[in-house]
């Protein structure tokens, strides 16, 4: 089952919270304000263990029209990580071709 309804007060602007020093393997989650019956509530951010190829994507409100609607923190696959792969630097192609530092033709002499 899912219920539907409307939210017309626009969510107060984020509190600011202090980010504490996270332990290795851990990531911080913002605060954000949620609906709670007929008002909006703090919700404190959080330490959450890391996700290796993800990154945290908060909690964001939408105004659309005369409503608000909030989508809730996810986590989304990191477009610069790969999981199981490193990631690859770009090939240097040189312009003489790979024939030699001084280019094709050329004679060394020791």
């Amino acid at each position: 089952a899912q219920v539907s309804f409307n939210i017309r007060i626009a969510p107060p602007a984020p509190l600011v919270e202090p980010m504490p020093a996270m332990a290795p393997g851990y990531v911080w989650a913002p605060g954000y304000w949620a609906w709670h019956g007929d008002r909006h509530i703090w919700v404190h951010g959080r330490p959450m263990m890391q996700r290796v190829g993800y990154r945290w994507q908060p909690d964001v409100w939408e105004q659309r029209n005369d409503n608000y609607y909030r989508h809730p923190g996810r986590w989304e696959r990191d477009g610069d990580m790969h999981p199981g792969y490193k990631k690859k630097g770009k090939k240097v192609k040189h312009a003489n071709n790979g024939q030699g530092n001084d280019g094709p033709g050329k004679n060394h002499q020791k």
